[in-house]
């Protein structure tokens, strides 16, 4: 092309460009609405690429199958410690109750909780208005309890986390009863210690609870007025308000009749009638110290061997028949024991030791069996320490359903097919165990089993609250308020 054909070719395109130019200033509105709808698209197109990011780096890992071995450790146990390997050394974030270990998608993550904050704020938002208020009680029904230390750190000890918790959840306590939807009873019940077996002993929690009754309504007017509808009590025992070990006597007390009307926060559960739920109640965990977790996860080597497949230490009775004379466990752990004792893949004991949670850390399995109760507190250990749980108990409702999809995390294994456990666990090994791993790593599942002195979000006593809500209907200030 020659240069002054060239030249003219510019000078035409220049006056093309001034004017589009001069047209676009007359249609600034539709330039607007053109960048909104790109913005748009360009966000979308971000989002979808951080999803499909997260997804693909973060792939199950699968497992090798079954093969011949002439151990007794098959090789699909040796690959199933060397795949929770590759999850234990991975780094960990640490957090007040819980750690986890970060993905590669690390900024997907911060996505992630910016969004899960959101989701707070709208529940907090939700329920701002909800409002309890806390009896204060002469010291003998709680804090006298509290000169043994054990008092806040047992398996019972919910009753002691939900009080300080609920002292400090400036949000939701008010210090004006005719403010509150509910009335919280703090009595400890569970610390009054065996000095033969150290075991607490609640044979005294029905005459404690009744006197702390006969005091409120002394002092206030408020359970008189609603007989204790909206009144909350914790029963934090093997069969909950029914405040016995076993269970035919704990059936045939029942629950007693003075709370029969109020809310109980309870660990015992089922999935069928049994009188001692058959009262409102709030299913909860069983208490494990967040401390304890978070001290154990921390000495917790990052590279260390799962070298455990099936883990359990606990009371395993040779001979089922104690001396109360009742079939312990329905003699559950003992088959577990006669079957497994001398199998290499599980690592059974029937004695205590303190330092027993780092055995957890180095578990890939963790059995759940029922005791004289359905429920146990190592379902909460077992969840907060990355073990995947084995639950062995007919008919056992799990606390929080909504916020802990449980199906997914745990194993659930019929009492009669405990012959056949070492079977069903080689199989999920082989099989779907590496996505049962992922899915129980997730922070939001231990947070909501663990409680915390000072409320975190969504963390057990949150869950509580919750619950709570869901049951303004019993509430007597509302009740009283007119509807606009």
């Amino acid at each position: 092309m020659m240069a002054s054909e060239l030249q003219k070719l510019i000078k035409k395109n220049r006056g093309f460009y001034v004017k589009m130019r001069i047209l676009h200033k007359g249609r600034q509105p539709e330039k607007s609405l053109f960048f909104r709808y790109y913005q748009w698209i360009l966000w979308f197109s971000f989002t979808l690429y951080f999803l499909t990011s997260f997804f693909i780096t973060n792939k199950p890992i699968q497992l090798s199958k079954p093969r011949a071995s002439g151990s007794k450790l098959s090789l699909p146990s040796r690959v199933l410690f060397e795949s929770v390997n590759k999850t234990s050394q991975q780094p960990y974030l640490k957090n007040p109750g819980f750690s986890l270990p970060l993905s590669s998608s690390s900024s997907f993550f911060l996505l992630k909780t910016d969004v899960i904050n959101g989701l707070f704020l709208s529940l907090a938002a939700m329920f701002k208005d909800l409002k309890i208020f806390i009896y204060e009680l002469p010291s003998e029904y709680n804090e006298n309890w509290l000169s043994n230390k054990r008092c806040s750190n047992h398996l019972f000890a919910s009753e002691v986390a939900i009080h300080r918790a609920l002292l400090n959840a400036d949000d939701f306590r008010t210090f004006d009863p005719k403010e509150a939807d509910f009335f919280f009873v703090p009595v400890y019940v569970s610390c009054n210690f065996s000095t033969v077996n150290g075991f607490p002993t609640i044979v005294h929690a029905r005459s404690l609870l009744f006197s702390a009754i006969q005091f409120i309504t002394k002092n206030y007017p408020f359970w008189n007025r609603s007989q204790g509808f909206d009144h909350i009590f914790v029963a934090s025992h093997d069969y909950g308000a029914c405040f016995h070990a076993m269970e035919d006597r704990a059936i045939d007390n029942g629950i007693p009749e003075f709370l029969m009307n109020s809310i109980l926060l309870q660990t015992f559960g089922v999935n069928y009638k049994h009188p001692c739920q058959d009262v409102e109640n709030v299913l909860i965990p069983p208490y494990i110290s967040p401390e304890s977790i978070r001290k154990t996860l921390e000495k917790a080597p990052l590279t260390g061997n799962r070298d455990i497949m099936v883990f359990f230490r606990g009371k395993m009775e040779v001979h089922p028949t104690n001396v109360s004379g009742k079939f312990y466990s329905k003699r559950v752990r003992t088959e577990i024991w006669r079957r497994y004792k001398a199998d290499r893949r599980f690592y059974l004991q029937r004695h205590r030791f303190t330092g027993y949670q780092s055995e957890i850390t180095r578990s890939v399995f963790c059995l759940c069996p029922l005791g004289w109760a359905p429920w146990s507190p190592r379902l909460v250990e077992s969840v907060a320490l990355g073990c995947v749980p084995v639950i062995i108990a007919d008919g056992i409702r799990l606390p929080f359903s909504s916020a802990v999809k449980w199906s997914e995390i745990s194993l659930t294994v019929a009492e009669r097919e405990v012959g056949k456990l070492g079977q069903i666990l080689e199989h999920v090994a082989a099989t779907n165990l590496s996505t049962i791993q992922k899915n129980l790593w997730d922070p939001a599942v231990r947070r909501a089993l663990l409680f915390n002195d000072h409320m975190q979000r969504r963390d057990a006593t949150w869950q509580i609250l919750t619950s709570l809500y869901k049951k303004l209907n019993r509430s007597y200030r509302r009740s009283r308020v007119p509807s606009q």
